[in-house]
């Protein structure tokens, strides 16, 4: 079995309210060091075998939407 970890993001150009929102609050708990933050997902895969066409097609088909978002992924074991 091979696992691969994707990790979804929002392009750049986009706004992250969400990041945006862990940003402040780590700055009102006295975080000043941290000058933004993204949030994103990671989504764990158990597959028999590794396909990278198949992987890359699993995000641009569902797991990501390639409009708004970026995706990386990494094979584990």
């Amino acid at each position: 079995m091979v696992t691969v970890r994707v990790f979804i993001t929002l392009k750049p150009s986009l706004l992250d309210s969400a990041g945006r929102t862990v940003a402040e609050s780590l700055h009102k708990l006295g975080f000043d060091q941290v000058e933004g933050a993204r949030i994103g997902k990671m989504i764990e895969l158990h597959l028999r075998e590794f396909d990278d066409q198949g992987v890359k097609a699993m995000c641009d088909k569902l797991l990501a939407n390639p409009v708004i978002e970026d995706y990386r992924y990494e094979v584990v074991a």
